[in-house]
């Protein structure tokens, strides 16, 4: 069994009205966050916009963190790129700044591409990457990728590369898939992304999450991520947030909760959410937890 992973915020990525990171407000909402239940942050993830972050601006911000005095091993790295190239780059880059674990989409410009083509190109990365190659967690998010990592493609990983693939982020919203991973690869770090799932999938043996919610509600989501614990607050919001874009969503929330519209902007093709829908999440929020709005 890997070490419990615990809770992760998927860490919402502040931007300037003209699109710079603003590095500090960053840096400052990642030590919230640690300070406030969770035990990393995910850094370049899908509600972080990571696709949208470039290879130089990554390491602007991993060194941004490391200036901040937060520590490698509070720190998970996405990297959802295509190219086999791009991906032995950016996770390099992390690794080499001592990142926790790199969070590894599969590509996904071509559809309709088989396990063998999956299995070809994982393999690749992990070849490239050479002794670098650790704490891998696949991420398996088909709504995004249009790619779905099946139970026998990491059966197929962790049998290759043995000790490199260490987890699974399960973001297919498919309990029966979930299921699968947990019963086929309960000594991985099968981590639920779906927090409608959360609660009954630690239950079963769930190792903790990578989670957007985190970044607004860590005591709450750690309750369900670590403990097990139902919630039907959050799930509920979980279900509003989904009528919307939810990166975008995520940051409305983050604004609502903090007072600060900083967090609202997004980088193209994501555009913000429009103000009446902004007051229907904050609304939404407030109903469920109106003693934690700023």
């Amino acid at each position: 069994m890997t070490r419990k992973f615990g809770l992760s915020a998927a860490l919402t990525t502040p931007f300037q009205e003209n699109g710079d990171i603003l590095l500090s407000v960053m840096t400052d909402h990642a030590k919230r966050c640690l300070a406030g239940h969770c035990d990393s942050v995910t850094l370049f993830g899908t509600t972080g916009e990571g696709s949208s972050i470039g290879h130089r601006e990554r390491g602007e911000v991993l060194s941004a963190f490391a200036s901040a005095g937060i520590a490698g091993t509070n720190i998970v790295a996405g990297v959802l790129v295509d190219s086999v190239a791009d991906a032995v780059d950016q996770s390099a880059q992390a690794l080499d700044a001592g990142a926790r674990n790199i969070l590894l989409a599969p590509p996904s410009y071509f559809k309709n591409v088989s396990d063998d083509g999956l299995f070809h190109w994982f393999s690749a990365v992990f070849t490239q990457l050479g002794p670098k190659a650790r704490d891998i967690i696949v991420y398996n998010i088909p709504s995004v990728t249009m790619v779905k990592i099946s139970v026998d493609l990491v059966e197929r990983l962790r049998r290759a590369f043995p000790g490199v693939v260490t987890g699974v982020k399960d973001s297919g919203g498919d309990w029966s898939h979930t299921e699968q991973l947990l019963k086929r690869h309960g000594d991985l770090s099968i981590l639920i992304g779906d927090e409608r799932h959360l609660a009954q999938g630690t239950r079963l043996g769930g190792q903790g999450a990578i989670s957007g919610m985190a970044n607004l509600l860590g005591a709450e989501v750690r309750a369900m991520a670590v403990d097990g614990r139902d919630d039907t607050r959050v799930t509920g919001l979980v279900e509003v947030l989904l009528n919307y874009p939810v990166t975008p969503a995520v940051k409305v929330l983050v604004a609502r909760t903090t007072g600060d519209a900083v967090w609202l902007p997004v980088r193209p093709p994501l555009v913000t959410i429009g103000a009446e829908d902004r007051e229907r999440l904050g609304q939404a929020f407030d109903r469920q937890f109106s003693s934690q709005a700023a």
